[in-house]
């Protein structure tokens, strides 16, 4: 079979589409994936340039769907012909977080292998249900960044009808969190530096948009859209250097969940701003089997389909999608599909 592997230090150059043994038919509780589609993410990134280092010669990519093939004995959950898609953590089925979901090192594509091959033979507990009527691409947006979002308004801040939401940027993330919002009848409240990107945030529900660029102090603006109260909930995906902003724009006892190191791991925190906010930081990592099945769950009945800007037909066009990633032009979701 093909498969996309990495080659240590990283870096795109070292991402190679190469012939692997089949994985064969699956054992007791296992079953045999044919996967069509991945969905690329920051996280991802990281590992292929290097930035977190995995074993040489991993295999690719947290996110994978497809088609099961083949069930083990024992398997009750699926059945051949249904489609699935992976999960982030497969070894956390339910329940808070433990000591083994504090890192990567079973997570698919960094300290695991992971999807970006023809076929996968693993443990039934590592895959769900894909949503109903869901291309391989559109399910493959689940497995991170959708269910990140998922977890960030719905598991932890409690969202409800009438609350305000602040979403920094047009990524994955971002939008997916801006189309749930929306479905449960909260306002929503979107950044970016290109206002070609806010007006597309506009034409799927945002409420109103804010550039960063030209509105460097977008923490005040926020505070004038809510009439000086602030968010109820603020989707942080830029870490440190936007934290303050997002502090500013809470409401009082509001939620911040962070998400995102995408302007550095660590730095200045306005402690005596946020302790004057009472508010509430919930740094997470994507999230539970379990939590991944409630999802799916919500979009069979929402209707809510991902927002895919480009989408790669082969397996070789991984590292390609990669860099295109990292120009920052996408809106929403890449994918490759095979």
């Amino acid at each position: 079979m093909k498969a996309i592997t990495l080659r240590a230090p990283g870096g795109l150059d070292n991402l190679h589409l190469v012939d692997l043994a089949d994985p064969g038919q699956p054992g007791q509780g296992e079953i045999r994936v044919a996967i069509h589609a991945t969905s690329l993410n920051f996280h991802d990134l990281l590992v292929a340039d290097g930035s977190i280092p995995t074993a040489d010669q991993r295999i690719m990519m947290a996110d994978g769907a497809g088609v099961v093939e083949a069930v083990g004995e024992g398997v009750t959950e699926f059945n051949v012909g249904d489609a699935v898609v992976s999960t982030f953590f497969p070894h956390w089925a339910d329940g808070l977080p433990f000591d083994s979901v504090g890192d990567f090192k079973k997570t698919p594509g960094d300290g695991a292998h992971g999807l970006a091959a023809q076929y996968v033979v693993r443990p039934a507990s590592h895959f769900t249900l894909a949503p109903e009527g869901w291309s391989h691409a559109e399910a493959a947006t689940i497995t991170t960044s959708g269910l990140t979002a998922w977890r960030a308004l719905v598991g932890n801040a409690h969202l409800k009808a009438g609350d305000t939401v602040l979403t920094l940027g047009t990524g994955g993330v971002s939008i997916t969190a801006l189309q749930i919002a929306k479905s449960m009848g909260a306002k929503v409240i979107i950044t970016s530096s290109s206002d070609e990107k806010l007006a597309q945030a506009k034409a799927l529900g945002a409420d109103h948009g804010i550039n960063y660029r030209t509105q460097p102090d977008w923490g005040d603006a926020v505070l004038q859209l809510t009439g000086g109260k602030g968010v109820d909930v603020v989707i942080e995906l830029g870490g440190t250097g936007t934290l303050a902003q997002s502090i500013k724009a809470v409401r009082i006892g509001g939620h911040i969940a962070l998400i995102g190191v995408l302007t550095g791991s660590e730095g200045v925190v306005p402690t005596a701003a946020l302790m004057a906010k009472q508010a509430r930081i919930q740094g997470l990592i994507v999230g539970s089997r379990r939590q991944q099945q409630d999802f799916v769950r919500a979009l069979n009945q929402t209707g809510i389909r991902p927002v895919i800007s480009d989408t790669y037909s082969a397996l070789g066009e991984l590292p390609e999608a990669f860099r295109r990633q990292q120009s920052g032009a996408h809106f929403g979701k890449i994918t490759v599909t095979w």
